[in-house]
């Protein structure tokens, strides 16, 4: 008898699904419902590890619907609802457990943060827009539901299979959803969904397409390691804060245009197989591609950034787009280390503004990367983007021997010069000891050296080199090669700006000229006295000015390095000049022909000349020498032989054929001109080749 009554009230053990899952029975449902369990602190209604059948032929699904509503919906603070290691056959239908509310009123604002109050208002205006619209068209069927749905309950799902699909469009979710390793047979659906708490989905599998144009999610929002296999679309989807979606696979059309990016987005070891669209995106802060893969186009056409994209290490496929791109002042493309074919891969931005963009923080490793992204620059005719490219690479060049003539060799310096350079006395002695027993082959070994970390090797970075030997003799060569290469950059950004190479030729000319109206005009103060008018000396000055203005004002614009520039032509033109000038006052002019100008005119044509291979001495052949006159010192408008004199001297071209007499002049006179003329054939030459690398027809003549 007794073992009847144990029988009688034993309860049956549930059923099992094909899947080993006992499957959840309606008793089994109501028996959750009624004592849910305590999680973190918060109750839950615990449905893990069975088999939900939602099937539209299930007799579970109406009750399903209508019991767990009623247990999410509860006035006071709702339970999670709990589905981790769970499978689910058939849709999933999370509006049909959401909240009804309308449109109006102000019930909602208690239950949502400031930000999800201001989008709820936003909606509801967006919402009233629409109808009046249709009203105002007098479109029938088209009334758009003045109610929204509201998911209050935290949702988990972690490692749950969905068989059917996720239906989650047009809901407005409270509490957080976590469903890490998940696994959607059917896809995603969250199309104009709202997200007012974390979203974790990493390691998801996502085995159909995920719709989720127009959602919303106001905070830190996980796709790490997840698989998109059947594309994913986020087209218009905002998110306020950080996003992962690092080491993701991501398959067929992904697209998220027009897509709002307000925190820190990370996409770094992500491996791309459709193409990545991301066309009118926004992104506000950084954006990672760190190491990523993309077997397809890129496509960044129009994006916004507003802090620096890393592309380190990455791997791009056909195409790179950023045509059209906005960067702004604190933003740029970080490319250290980034591997593209240059045959099968085409980097596109807009011509002019794309080269500017491109960041890496030393030579050593990107040189070919470099020499590559000017090729396809050059490729593509966008030559003041590969000149760009060409000089940046030759800055870090500047920069590297720089580091290598001013810095610290690791493989050879003391401790007190190693503890100079930044490194701790413990730190210093740890590296001396390391390099006794083995010498440094480059400045990352010094991260092997017990006691240096990232953050000390970061701080002494630019100021070490390794070298075994370092004689004299080579510091010397590589000392001029840095001087004669710090100038190209200085004065003509590596042949790249012909309006500063023209700037200096402006400043230039007007130099000289004052100097040789001087030599030429002022010889004597008394006895008797050889003194220019005031005139003359007004209307030199201030034609000379006016050329001056001009060219400082094209030298600042266009140098990156302004007072470097100035600094370096001022030496070239101003030490050696006021030396001798200095000399020629100091010993005075005491020589025939004195009331002559030593400076003579060859009088037999006036025409436009290019005098290249003139020299500033007229030749000593008497047959020669009629043809030339003195300039005449009696006109008003003699001042301007002298700018003449100085552009066919500096830059080999002019209207008259002036030169140096060559009777009866001071020596120190003669080397003046001869330092301009030398100075002149040398920027001739750097003219030239700016113009050679500035405009396309003549560049083809040198890299092609």
């Amino acid at each position: 008898m007794v073992f009847v009554v144990g029988a009688a009230i034993a309860s049956p053990a549930p059923a099992l699904a094909a899947d080993g899952h006992p499957l959840l029975t309606l008793d089994l449902l109501r028996q959750r419902l009624a004592a849910p369990v305590q999680r973190e602190g918060r109750a839950a209604i615990d449905l893990r590890y069975y088999t939900l059948d939602l099937r539209p032929d299930s007799p579970l699904t109406d009750s399903f619907y209508r019991l767990l509503s009623s247990s999410l919906q509860k006035p006071a603070t709702a339970p999670a609802l709990d589905l981790s290691y769970a499978v689910v056959q058939g849709d999933l239908d999370l509006q049909r457990l959401g909240q009804r509310e309308p449109l109006y009123g102000d019930t909602l604002s208690p239950l949502l943060s400031e930000a999800g109050q201001a989008q709820l208002k936003r909606d509801r205006q967006r919402l009233l827009q629409l109808s009046r619209l249709s009203q105002s068209l007098l479109i029938q069927g088209q009334g758009s539901s003045q109610q929204i749905y509201l998911f209050k309950a935290p949702l988990v799902a972690v490692q749950t299979r969905f068989g059917g699909q996720v239906l989650g469009g047009d809901t407005f979710f409270l509490g957080r959803v976590l469903a890490s390793g998940a696994v959607f047979e059917q896809g995603l659906s969250l199309s104009g969904a709202r997200f007012n708490r974390t979203v974790n989905l990493s390691g998801a599998d996502f085995r159909q397409g995920v719709q989720a144009k127009g959602s919303l999610f106001f905070d830190a929002v996980r796709f790490d390691q997840s698989q998109f296999r059947a594309g994913a679309n986020f087209q218009g989807a905002e998110f306020k804060a950080d996003v992962n979606f690092s080491r993701a696979v991501l398959a067929g059309d992904l697209n998220f245009g027009r897509v709002q990016w307000q925190g820190v987005t990370d996409f770094a070891r992500t491996f791309w197989l459709g193409s990545a669209f991301f066309v009118r995106s926004y992104f506000a802060k950084a954006l990672f591609f760190t190491e990523a893969r993309f077997d397809a186009p890129l496509v960044l056409r129009q994006a916004r950034f507003g802090e620096p994209v890393n592309l380190r290490n990455a791997m791009v496929g056909s195409e790179v787009d950023l045509g059209d791109a906005l960067f702004l002042p604190a933003a740029y493309l970080n490319v250290t280390g980034l591997e593209f074919s240059l045959e099968q891969t085409q980097i596109l931005g807009t011509p002019g503004k794309i080269g500017r963009v491109f960041s890496v923080p030393q030579l050593a490793g990107n040189e070919t990367l470099l020499r590559n992204l000017e090729r396809n620059f050059r490729r593509l005719e966008q030559i003041s983007d590969a000149n760009y490219i060409a000089y940046t690479a030759e800055r870090l060049r500047l920069k590297a021997w720089q580091q290598r003539l001013l810095g610290t060799n690791i493989n050879t310096a003391s401790v007190p010069a190693l503890v100079r350079t930044g490194f701790t006395e413990t730190q210093a002695a740890a590296l001396v000891e390391q390099r006794q027993r083995q010498t440094f082959i480059g400045t990352e070994g010094v991260l092997s050296v017990p006691g240096v970390d990232l953050a000390a090797y970061l701080k002494v970075r630019d100021r070490i080199f390794a070298r075994d030997a370092y004689p004299i003799a080579q510091r010397l060569a590589l000392g001029l090669r840095w001087l004669w290469l710090g100038g190209l950059v200085v004065l003509s950004r590596y042949g790249t700006s012909f309006g500063l190479t023209f700037g200096l030729g402006l400043v230039a000319i007007p130099t000289f000229a004052l100097m040789f109206w001087l030599v030429d005009r002022y010889r004597r103060r008394r006895a008797p006295a050889i003194l220019p008018p005031i005139e003359e000396g007004l209307w030199l000055a201030g034609g000379c000015s006016l050329l001056l203005g001009l060219g400082l004002n094209a030298l600042l614009r266009a140098a990156d390095y302004p007072l470097l520039t100035l600094g370096f032509l001022f030496m070239l033109l101003v030490p050696v000049p006021a030396v001798l000038i200095g000399l020629v006052i100091k010993r005075g002019r005491y020589h025939d022909l004195m009331e002559e100008s030593y400076f003579v005119e060859d009088g037999s044509m006036r025409q436009l000349r290019l005098l290249i291979a003139r020299l500033p001495v007229i030749p000593k052949f008497p047959f020669f020498r009629d043809r030339y006159t003195y300039l005449l010192l009696d006109r008003r408008w003699n001042w301007l032989n002298y700018l003449d004199f100085s552009l066919n001297n500096w830059l080999k071209f002019g209207f008259n054929d002036i030169r140096l007499r060559d009777e009866q002049v001071p020596g120190l006179i003669t080397a003046l001109v001869w330092y301009q003329w030398g100075l002149g054939l040398l920027y001739t030459a750097l003219l030239l080749w700016t113009l050679s690398r500035t405009i396309p027809g003549l560049n083809l003549l040198i890299y092609f």
